[in-house]
């Protein structure tokens, strides 16, 4: 619940960024064109998120008529968690990548997709598969393949807008300059707002990781199998980290490169052994409670 309300928060504080910039460039009309702005993207994204990311990373669709032992086993694996859930089993989708990585996309449960790299398959036990499945269906149930898409939909917006902003304070002439306070508050909103952005879609993004690491960890049934998971992950990616888009970092289970330094701050996922350390103990009071049930 804390958690839901968070991000229902920080989402409002990303439209709140989008309607300021309006206002900065255009005032109350740039404000509304805006809001319209960021509503159109987010049906695009509604619909059409799901298809541009597979496509992105030419991913194609498992069928029945699969025949690597591995693929078939993953289908089980995602059907089995699938039923656990009550819901509808997402299609499934390869992507021929050697980096060891998954992640889900869809607007809701009826329409969505895991994807997974063709390095995770000969990597992971049956059982550390359903910790990582788990993990990305978990996102499915609690929509937060759309509350991602959403943020990112919205920061991208931010981030356009303040270019614009930069744009024409550079040809917008005098009228802006001699407007009170006008170029500093421009100088400050295309500085400022594409970082401000980034942070609050950040927070977004770490915060479900905790929460689907808890989801995974109890349909897989065992919160160390996620855990194993997680740490065969992080060696896998430091050996050979994935080429991929930085704007769909986020959708991954683990950041599909790794940044050192002042850049690890501005990662899109919480630590992995700060992740690790929470399953651990999770496991930990299901062993307490159990042995005080005997």
């Amino acid at each position: 619940m804390f958690n839901s309300i968070k991000t229902v928060l920080l989402l409002g504080l990303l439209t709140g960024f989008l309607l300021v910039i309006g206002r900065q460039l255009g005032g109350q009309t740039g404000m509304v064109v805006a809001l319209v702005l960021s509503v159109g993207m987010n049906f695009f994204s509604w619909w059409f998120s799901d298809k541009i990311v597979l496509s992105m990373y030419n991913a194609h669709e498992v069928t029945e008529a699969a025949t690597y032992p591995k693929i078939q086993e993953i289908r089980q694996v995602l059907g089995g968690l699938a039923r656990r859930a009550g819901v509808p089993v997402p299609r499934l989708y390869v992507i021929d990548d050697p980096s060891p990585n998954a992640f889900a996309t869809g607007r809701d449960p009826a329409h969505a997709a895991v994807a997974v790299t063709t390095g995770i398959m000969d990597l992971m036990t049956p059982e550390e598969l359903s910790g990582v499945l788990g993990h990305e269906l978990t996102h499915v149930i609690n929509r937060d393949t759309l509350t991602s898409t959403v943020a990112a939909s919205i920061a991208g917006a931010v981030t356009m807008l303040a270019s614009m902003a930069q744009w024409a304070a550079i040809f917008g002439g005098r009228e802006r300059e001699e407007r009170e306070g006008g170029g500093v508050g421009d100088l400050l909103m295309i500085i400022l707002a594409p970082i401000a952005a980034m942070l609050v879609q950040m927070a977004i993004s770490r915060s479900r990781e905790f929460a689907a690491d808890e989801g995974g960890a109890k349909l897989c049934g065992n919160p160390l199998f996620l855990a194993r998971g997680l740490a065969k992950l992080e060696r896998g990616i430091d050996a050979v980290p994935m080429a991929a888009n930085p704007s769909t970092a986020h959708m991954f289970i683990l950041e599909p490169f790794h940044a050192g330094g002042l850049m690890a701050l501005l990662s899109t996922h919480p630590p992995t052994e700060e992740r690790i350390r929470r399953l651990e103990a999770m496991a930990g009071s299901q062993a307490s409670l159990s042995r005080h049930a005997f």
